[in-house]
């Protein structure tokens, strides 16, 4: 693949959310994006999104009874770029109290509900601040974004932590490991801030396809 041409990004429809959003989102960064629970197209995919409203069990759950919860998994140890959406994120990771269920498990980490003292789920626009060069920018770079939720990765590997926000407490709203990314935001509804966010890992994708079309 050239960086120019248009990559195929499987959308993994697990019951979880609106996808309407993600979709044009994804086709106004230049890539096609196919809604899918089809094994078979998420391995032919370019790049994997996962995203999600709802519970971490009931997900989870239907991830395995499409029996895609190990492909996933073989998919990012295969170094296909994947993005993980507000519930998507928090999938990334293990142990999800949430249902007291188990995650993805592909990053370091375990999701718990955020601490007493705030309205929970946080809804509405908030603050990310970059904690160093990467997506969203230079170090101290803050964007406003929109979220909805009610638990945060917590324990994750500090280099894995892209961006940061404060609700009450201060929580991962971006992780990055290699070409796997995670917003616990809704980048497809956080105008041209999150945009440029979905932008990003769109390059990405055709990078990583044409870095390894180059090695063939």
């Amino acid at each position: 693949m050239t960086p120019n041409a248009e990559p195929v990004i499987a959308v993994v429809d697990h019951g979880a959310g609106n996808l309407r959003s993600i979709t044009r989102a994804i086709q106004a960064a230049g890539a096609r994006p196919v809604i899918t629970t089809d094994p078979a197209a998420i391995v032919a995919a370019d790049g994997i999104i996962l995203p999600g409203v709802g519970a971490a069990c009931a997900a989870m759950n239907r991830l395995d009874d499409l029996a895609l919860t190990d492909l996933l998994r073989e998919r990012v140890a295969a170094g296909v770029p994947f993005l993980g959406v507000c519930l998507g994120m928090q999938l990334l990771f293990g142990h999800q109290e949430e249902g007291d269920t188990n995650g993805l498990g592909v990053l370091r980490g375990r999701v718990r509900m955020l601490r007493p003292g705030v309205k929970i789920p946080q809804i509405g626009w908030n603050t990310v601040r970059a904690t160093g060069d990467g997506p969203l920018g230079a170090a101290g770079s803050e964007g406003d974004f929109y979220f909805v939720h009610s638990f945060v990765v917590d324990d994750a590997d500090p280099a894995d932590i892209a961006g940061v926000t404060r609700y009450g407490e201060v929580f991962p709203s971006v992780v990055t490991h290699g070409a796997v990314w995670g917003m616990q935001f809704h980048p497809e509804k956080s105008s041209d801030a999150g945009l440029k966010l979905v932008n990003a890992w769109v390059d990405l994708v055709r990078n990583t396809e044409a870095g390894k079309a180059g090695a063939a």
